[in-house]
């Protein structure tokens, strides 16, 4: 790919995907970006910092930014977490609202939709899962949202199976502005590989754990040492905020960590094509969530 059109331009721009929690953002960042990027579960909250994919489209470079998703914050977490996301929109060339069609106009959308409307950023609607929706229900939600927003395009899409996904992606791929490539064309991410492998073991932790354990805990990769065969030793603490939880994560006589482990190490070795030898540590540390040096270590500025 020479990177030029006929008439020897580029185009290279910002995509902030935003919405609430458990709309299909991640889902939908990795369906664009064709690969995991961003760690999906059926919790909501999943996502804690923006994630960014590289997409390269006809002659156009797509940066996708996935954001956590907005909703009211309580803990210094939850702060940090939505100022990513706003920050990921304000910084944006393009807005995608990405919406539940299934719970249609909430008060949490609606909310997200007013502020949205304050930035006067260029922005599209994306209504997802409308594999799972009648066609004549999402007329009146496409209809109450334009009416709060200033919306340029509607997208009916299905991240879940990629229905609508290749429209939306040429429609970017010819609206971003001319410019340079910000990136390598071969390039799918920004993340580290340490914040990356910290990513995937928390994203087990999320499809291994229930209730609690999930939000009441993180994962820091402390080492990453290459080794001369090729592969790394990858190091990570995971911390939670009470001795339970870290029995839960443990299970009996290992087996829990072990599998966490296990389901991490594979996904680690694919996404970056060597042999990885994992080692997990579960450390019991009440108000990590509170804590600066934390937030910073999962890739979160300080939200006050």
């Amino acid at each position: 790919m020479t990177g030029q059109d006929q008439d020897n331009t580029t185009r290279c721009g910002f995509v902030a995907i935003v919405g609430a929690p458990n709309a299909g953002k991640s889902t939908l960042l990795n369906r664009m970006a064709g690969t995991k990027l961003s760690i999906v579960s059926p919790k909501a909250q999943t996502t804690r910092f923006r994630v960014l994919g590289i997409l390269m489209r006809d002659r156009t470079q797509i940066l996708l930014v996935d954001t956590p998703g907005i909703f009211q914050p309580r803990r210094k977490l939850d702060r940090a977490m939505v100022a990513a996301a706003w920050t990921g929109s304000e910084d944006a060339d393009i807005t995608l609202l990405i919406v539940d069609a299934r719970a249609g106009m909430t008060d949490a959308l609606r909310a997200i939709a007013t502020r949205l409307a304050e930035q006067k950023r260029r922005l599209w609607l994306v209504l997802n899962k409308t594999d799972l929706v009648r066609r004549d229900a999402l007329l009146p939600l496409t209809a109450e949202l334009s009416a709060i927003l200033p919306v340029e395009h509607v997208f009916m899409v299905s991240a879940r199976s990629g229905e609508g996904v290749d429209d939306l992606l040429d429609r970017l791929a010819a609206d971003l502005p001319a410019g340079p490539y910000l990136y390598p064309e071969d390039d799918l991410t920004d993340l580290p590989d340490r914040l990356l492998a910290a990513e995937l073991v928390r994203e087990q932790i999320f499809l291994q754990t229930h209730e609690e354990v999930p939000y009441a805990a993180t994962a820091e990769t402390e080492g990453f040492a290459e080794r001369p065969d090729g592969s790394v030793r990858i190091d990570v603490t995971i911390y939670v905020a009470r001795g339970s939880h870290k029995a839960i994560l443990i299970g009996e006589r290992g087996s829990r960590i072990r599998a966490i482990g296990e389901k991490a190490r594979h996904e680690l070795t694919r996404l970056l094509g060597r042999k990885c030898h994992l080692f997990l540590n579960v450390k019991e540390r009440a108000g990590w969530d509170e804590e600066r040096a934390r937030l910073r270590a999962i890739g979160l500025d300080d939200a006050s």
